[in-house]
């Protein structure tokens, strides 16, 4: 077996397509699907099941949204993607996560208040990814609205829980309060307790 962790989605297929031992996608610009499958066992082992929750990704339409679109979709989840206009998710990505839904709901939206109201799960990620640094401060004006606070967090339903894949840009995409509150999933108290706090 081979794990592969790059940018273009066209490298791990190339070796897909010449390779007889299985390819696994560590991380690719396109999707992070190892990633989700965490995520989505830590949504298990907060409310006993996946299926019928409500998984609400707040940012950028990225490999991480991509993923969890795919991810929930398959294991009977609702979900969510709130992105500010331009950085929504993957047409094609959207498309497959709806084709593969059975009576779950696949919701892309401009309005993150509105993609957050009862929601189980509010998960982010980063507002420039690896390869986006120099984006990064553009980037900030877009997404300050989509930032995962005490008030947006509020909105989702009591006992919901906040994941992020990490690191984290504190007071970014998710403020500290969130970050270190009661409500981050069990699969990332102890990652956060090791991350450095901003002076």
């Amino acid at each position: 077996m081979l794990a592969i962790r790059t940018f273009a989605q066209d490298e791990l297929t190339t070796f897909a397509q010449h390779c007889r031992i299985p390819i696994v996608n560590a991380l690719t610009d396109l999707e992070h699907p190892c990633q989700i499958l965490a995520d989505l066992l830590t949504v298990e082992e907060n409310f006993g099941e996946v299926a019928g929750r409500t998984v609400t990704y707040i940012g950028d339409g990225n490999n991480i949204a991509h993923s969890l679109l795919l991810g929930c979709a398959l294991a009977g989840a609702h979900v969510r993607v709130a992105s500010p206009e331009g950085f929504a998710p993957d047409p094609a990505v959207v498309a497959q996560a709806r084709n593969l839904a059975a009576g779950t709901e696949v919701v892309v939206t401009t309005d993150p208040k509105a993609a957050a109201a009862g929601a189980n799960v509010l998960y982010t990620d980063v507002w420039a990814s690896m390869g986006q640094e120099g984006e990064a401060i553009a980037r900030q004006a877009a997404f300050r609205p989509y930032q995962i606070n005490a008030e947006l967090l509020a909105l989702a339903k009591p006992g919901a829980i906040v994941l992020h894949c990490l690191p984290a840009h504190r007071e970014e995409e998710i403020t500290t309060e969130v970050l270190e509150g009661p409500n981050p999933g069990s699969g990332i108290r102890q990652k956060i307790a090791s991350m450095p706090k901003k002076p």
